[in-house]
Order: structure tokens, then C-alpha cells, then sequence
């Protein structure tokens, strides 16, 4: 009986393990270092909430955060107090936020949802619809939520995925504004 409680777990073990490299769900670190000190892909967009269609071109010169995230997730929402306080200390010092809604279910993707939601929570940055996930795909994002830290040359410097490190984050803000 013992050991096929073992072999039960193990068989566990085992098919967790293959979910999880088959979904990407744990952050594969060897990729994410790649990311650093490369050119940022392009943040273009057919649809733009709260700005006039952006462009990485647009930004040169700025240093902007480009936040993957979707208005029902939950991380997402607990990220958001921080990416909303640093726009509204930095921006005027060259910062900008691109807020890429890339919806996760259906109810995400449609537009006035998304409108509805940045009223209701005073988000007033710029935001590039992502329903068909281009952009998601552009940077090989796998997280919500997600955020890319581009220097004013336009070159990837920093990212994280998920929650937590906003001291790091903002520390490295403050750094790649005084550049």
C-alpha cells in the first residue's frame, strides 16, 4: 500500500511538472535574460484608450514602462496603485506608462468594458488595445502582469513578472531618468 501511495505521488509529481513546462507558467529565466539590453519591440497598436496612437519612435527620448495586464485579473489590480503612483511622480520628468490591455477572456476584450474600467479607476495613461494579443507577442510575454522597464535610446533595461519588487522597479525608474 505504501508504495503505491509513493508511486501515486511521484505520477503526480511528474504530470505537474510536465503541465507547467508545457503551459509556461513558471518564469523561464534563461529567456528572460535575453530580453536585457536589446531594442524594445514595437508597442504599435490599431486602437490606443486615453493617447493618440504611440509608437516606440514617439517615446525615443522617455523612459516608459510597458505594463501587460488585463482588467480582471487580480495580480493585475494589485499592481496597479504602484505603476498609477509612479506615473503620477515621474511623468513629468520624462516617464511615460504604456498600459497594453491584453484581455485574458472575452468580457476583457471588448472596448467599453475596458473604457468603463479605466473611468471607474482614474487610470489615465496611455493604454494600446492588445485583443489580438500582436504586442503580447512582440515581446514574447507569457504573464499577467508583466512590465518592461525601455531606456530613452529605446533598449529593453529591466523587466518583471507578476507581483512584488516595486522598490526594485521604481529604483530603476529613478536610475534610467537620470541617464
Amino acid at each position: 500500500m505504501k508504495i503505491k501511495i509513493m508511486r501515486g505521488v511521484i505520477y503526480l509529481l511528474i504530470a505537474l511538472s510536465l503541465v507547467a513546462v508545457f503551459n509556461r507558467q513558471t518564469v523561464n529565466v534563461s529567456y528572460a535574460k535575453g530580453l536585457l539590453n536589446v531594442a524594445a519591440p514595437s508597442i504599435a497598436a490599431p486602437q490606443w484608450l486615453n493617447s493618440t496612437p504611440l509608437d516606440n519612435k514617439a517615446l525615443t527620448g522617455k523612459v516608459y514602462l510597458v505594463e501587460f495586464w488585463t482588467f480582471g485579473c487580480y495580480n493585475c489590480r494589485n499592481v496597479e496603485p504602484y505603476v498609477k503612483s509612479w506615473y503620477a511622480k515621474y511623468h513629468s520628468q520624462g516617464f511615460e506608462v504604456i498600459a497594453v490591455h491584453t484581455p485574458e477572456f472575452a468580457h476583457e476584450a471588448r472596448i467599453e468594458n475596458v473604457k468603463n474600467y479605466l473611468k471607474k479607476n482614474t487610470i489615465n495613461y496611455p493604454v494600446a488595445i492588445d485583443n489580438d494579443f500582436t504586442i503580447w507577442n512582440r515581446f514574447a510575454n507569457r504573464y499577467w502582469p508583466a512590465m518592461y522597464l525601455i531606456d530613452k535610446k529605446g533598449m529593453l533595461r529591466y523587466y518583471h513578472f507578476g507581483e512584488g519588487e516595486y522598490k526594485a522597479t521604481e529604483a530603476m525608474i529613478q536610475s534610467l531618468l537620470k541617464e
